[in-house]
């Protein structure tokens, strides 16, 4: 099949890494996939005729509003792939939760990454719930083994070696707004780091020269950089949120934190505790092997798409 894939498709950002992974999937079947960011795209019109032109015989979207929304009425059959903000911001909105309900209810299948996101979403849409399949993000880190750490951090401009703990925020500018807000604050915060976004690969380099990652969203489908850590054999401190607590086990794979003052705490436990950081780090390698295999990904998605014949 000639496939066509939306997605919202910023370098370096987790929808842009999950939709090559799923590109990559569909290639070894046979399938010809084709990603286009969504954001290029006003309306189902425009889709419409690139699907006629391009002579796509399917489609898939991430994101029931972003990319979604754009297939709606679409003369090819399509699947959809649930985004953290579908149930835990858009449906807020009383025009993107009828826009979600309806492309849900032509959608051949939808897939969400665990199973609390598809109870969230049967409860908004019932009648979607026996389309709706559970399938986690599959990992496979791969560090590069040319990484050069020491001119990693010179460019991040930490010239002096200082033994206190230091905290890099590593990602693309994706709101304009929030990003200068976040430098002024930067600035001001002696031992905190703003850096650029870095290839997948350079970035695994990088984390495991790291004693921890910290994930402070408080919005979160699944995150990729959290089952990247547990992979790496790296802990990780995240924020105590519906997403973040459906991969982490508080003090078994992970750390759970709902305030700065409890991440410090939980941050020092660790620190000053290696017996507990060598059995969280253990539990959560497991975790990731056992229930978030990139083989069985391939195999799901593989198996899904033959469903859009």
């Amino acid at each position: 099949m000639r496939l066509l894939l939306l997605a919202c498709l910023r370098a370096q950002t987790g929808n842009a890494t999950t939709a090559a992974r799923i590109q990559n999937h569909l290639h070894a079947a046979g399938h010809i996939c084709v990603l286009k960011d969504a954001f290029m795209y006003e309306s189902p019109t425009e889709i419409a005729n690139l699907a006629s032109a391009d002579k796509f015989d399917a489609a898939l979207a991430i994101h029931l509003y972003k990319g979604g929304r754009l297939l709606q009425g679409s003369r090819i059959p399509f699947g959809i792939i649930f985004g953290g903000t579908d149930v835990n911001e858009d449906t807020k909105c009383e025009e993107k939760h009828r826009v979600m309900g309806a492309v849900l209810g032509e959608a051949r299948f939808a897939v969400a990454f665990t199973v609390k996101m598809k109870e969230l979403a049967a409860a908004e849409w019932p009648d979607a719930r026996k389309k709706i399949h559970v399938q986690a993000q599959g990992i496979k880190t791969t560090p590069s083994e040319t990484f050069d750490w020491y001119r990693f951090l010179q460019n991040a401009d930490w010239h002096r070696r200082d033994p206190s703990v230091h905290l890099g925020i590593i990602g693309p500018a994706v709101d304009p707004l929030f990003t200068s807000e976040v430098k002024e604050k930067v600035k001001r915060a002696p031992g905190v780091h703003l850096l650029q976004e870095v290839p997948q690969d350079d970035l695994h380099a990088a984390m495991k020269r790291c004693f921890a990652v910290v994930n402070s969203s408080i919005s979160e489908g699944m995150s990729a950089a959290i089952l990247e850590a547990m992979d790496l054999d790296i802990p990780v401190l995240a924020r105590n949120i519906l997403g973040n607590a459906a991969i982490i086990k508080h003090k078994e794979t992970g750390l759970l934190f709902s305030d700065p003052q409890e991440f410090v705490v939980l941050s020092e436990s660790l620190m000053n505790d290696p017996i507990m950081e060598r059995e969280i780090v253990t539990r959560a390698k497991d975790y990731v092997k056992k229930h978030h295999s990139w083989e069985s990904e391939r195999k799901a998605y593989q198996n899904l798409v033959l469903r859009l014949q």
